[in-house]
């Protein structure tokens, strides 16, 4: 558990780097050359600090074992910090659309210059190595924070590579395609914020766990002889993880030694599920 909350903290930090270098020649070089999509793509790395500064101070919360105040522990941290990410990224999102959309009607004064090309290739080489980092570490630990990092990196290099497209379209005397650009990554960002959102939310709001690991919830139970009815199965997020409550049905003649054995040994094995925290098991005699 303390390897995942290390490299979640890791992450977050390289992200923080990251973007602050990106943020500092993406608006320098935006401004200069009056690129509506290299500045979007500015104010993209400001929202991405934001968004690696959260996961940062989350996964240092939901790090925390629990106590005597939080008996879970504080695993659902990491749902209200990624829920702040997705809240900023909507936001950053309908300021770049709004000034998307006025340069689009009004015209657009970029320049061209190499330089705007060497910030569209340097980022997307950084953001790529932040993705594969980044994406390595969810697939082994599926950690919430990790998501929404990674899919902001993936974002981040398909939308600078569409940057690139619209500075190398002004040598074609093309410059529409700059503020075109720029309301698409308004809407991509705005995307993203959305479904990060609402996964969060249902976190936030107890949602049961997956139907596959209910079934093989199901399953497990099935398989002891001494289960005559599984009863009902209550399920509730404990971060990444569950905490299951399952009521089952024995013999009305075993006895409470016995029955209480049986418990302890099913709660054992769902915990050996990886997406299932704790279990309890309530017993009832048929």
């Amino acid at each position: 558990m303390g390897n995942k909350f290390e490299i979640t903290k890791r992450a977050g930090i390289y992200g923080i780097i990251g973007n602050i270098v990106l943020l500092i020649g993406k608006a320098f070089i935006g401004f200069i050359n009056h690129s509506q999509a290299m500045i979007a793509d500015s104010f993209n790395s400001a929202g991405d600090i934001f968004a690696s500064l959260m996961t940062f101070i989350g996964n240092k919360i939901a790090s925390v074992p629990n106590d005597s105040d939080h008996n879970l522990g504080h695993g659902k941290a990491e749902y209200i910090f990624s829920m702040f990410i997705s809240i900023s990224m909507i936001i950053v999102s309908a300021k770049l659309l709004y000034d998307s959309v006025i340069t689009l009607i009004l015209g657009s004064e970029l320049h061209f210059s190499w330089f705007l090309v060497a910030v569209c290739v340097a980022t997307i080489i950084i953001k790529l190595l932040l993705f594969f980092y980044t994406k390595k570490a969810y697939e082994k630990h599926h950690n919430i924070l990790l998501e929404a990092n990674m899919k902001d990196h993936r974002n981040d290099c398909v939308i600078t590579t569409f940057t690139l497209i619209s500075v190398l379209l002004t040598l074609c005397n093309i410059y529409w395609f700059d503020s075109i650009v720029s309301i698409g990554i308004s809407i991509w960002i705005c995307y993203t914020g959305i479904t990060i959102f609402v996964e969060s939310y249902n976190v936030l709001m107890d949602i049961s766990v997956d139907d596959k690991t209910k079934d093989l919830i199901l399953d497990i139970a099935h398989s002891y002889a001494e289960i005559k009815k599984v009863e009902d199965i209550v399920s509730t997020p404990v971060g990444d993880k569950y905490l299951v409550f399952l009521t089952i049905s024995v013999d009305g003649n075993m006895s409470t030694f016995a029955s209480h054995e049986l418990a302890d040994n099913l709660e054992n094995t769902i915990n050996g599920l990886d997406k299932i925290y704790k279990t309890v098991v309530h017993v009832n005699p048929l």
